[in-house]
């Protein structure tokens, strides 16, 4: 049977992991090209949104994590009842795996972006500078794949769950046993 705790404690992360990629989204940095007599220059305001998203990284593993310890990362342990509940348990893994690896290369690549800042300076007769900033959405996209492998990841626990309610596979040796003839 699945543990609640450990469905309740994963949900919880996820949560707050979803809840700072939308506040990275809203807060991610945006720039200004400042004038000046001699030059050009671009001024950037906060970089909170970095921060933000780095801590839903860092929820996201640790929920990932929790699921997998849990479950033993399906691979360890013995082995699950043959079914549709082994079925989908693995089905679901690899799901599983999928979304969280694109939440991460998201909310990772959204972060080393957003605090990248250019710190050139044109002189008044050049172009303006292109003051770089983080494409609208990235997060966001982030924390869409927080959702998926929020509810991929607990219906995979569900069904593993499931599929190891103690089954013993058969372990006839072919052998013969000597131990009682000594």
């Amino acid at each position: 049977m699945a543990s609640t705790l450990v469905l309740v404690v994963v949900f919880v992360f996820d949560l707050v992991a979803f809840a700072l990629a939308v506040a990275a989204e809203q807060r991610r940095a945006t720039a200004k090209i400042m004038k000046t007599t001699d030059s050009n220059y671009c001024l950037y305001d906060s970089d909170i949104a970095t921060g933000l998203a780095v801590g839903s990284l860092l929820f996201l593993i640790a929920s990932q994590l929790l699921i997998m310890v849990a479950s033993r990362c399906l691979c360890c342990g013995r082995a699950l009842k043959p079914g549709r509940s082994r079925a989908w348990a693995i089905v679901l893994f690899i799901s599983c795996w999928a979304s969280f690896f694109i939440a991460e290369v998201c909310l990772l690549a959204g972060s080393v972006r957003n605090a990248y800042h250019t710190k050139y300076r044109t002189r008044f007769s050049d172009d303006p500078p292109s003051c770089e900033i983080l494409r609208k959405g990235v997060f966001g996209a982030g924390a869409a794949f927080i959702v998926f492998t929020g509810i991929i990841s607990e219906l995979y626990y569900v069904s593993y769950s499931k599929a190891d309610d103690g089954y013993l596979p058969n372990s006839r040796e072919t052998g013969i046993r000597m131990g009682t003839y000594n």
